[in-house]
């Protein structure tokens, strides 16, 4: 998997863009689920790759695995984008347990790192 990582000081944290090798499943409230693919992820929330748009604000549960950590966590759907195959919808947690926050944290270093280190090789 390729990643590459974007650094932000301030409130936004740690970036990680996953170029859709991560799938997500997110649940709305009326039970339907939507199959989804990361684009980015932070701490904070992050961007899926949608066929269709979903509401601006509306509350969802999103499911996803990255390395050792699996993540299922409230979230809040963002202003979607129009992209070339569907749309990238941002969200934000809203919900993240502390082991959770402390787990997928790691694994966003972890991804850092190996950027990083596949950068280094690259340039040798």
């Amino acid at each position: 998997m390729s990643s590459t990582a974007i650094v932000q000081k301030g409130k936004r944290g740690l970036r990680v863009k996953l170029g859709g090798s991560i799938l997500a499943l997110v649940l709305l409230e009326n039970g339907r689920q939507i199959r989804s693919r990361m684009s980015q992820l932070s701490i904070n929330g992050g961007l899926l790759s949608l066929e269709h748009p979903l509401d601006e604000g509306i509350r969802v549960t999103v499911l996803f695995h990255l390395g050792c950590t699996s993540i299922r966590c409230r979230a809040q759907m963002l202003f979607p984008m129009w992209a070339t195959n569907g749309c990238l919808q941002p969200f934000r947690f809203l919900e993240l347990p502390e082991a959770s926050h402390s787990s997928l944290n790691r694994e966003l270093e972890n991804l850092v790192r190996a950027g990083a280190s596949q950068e280094e090789e690259e340039a040798e």
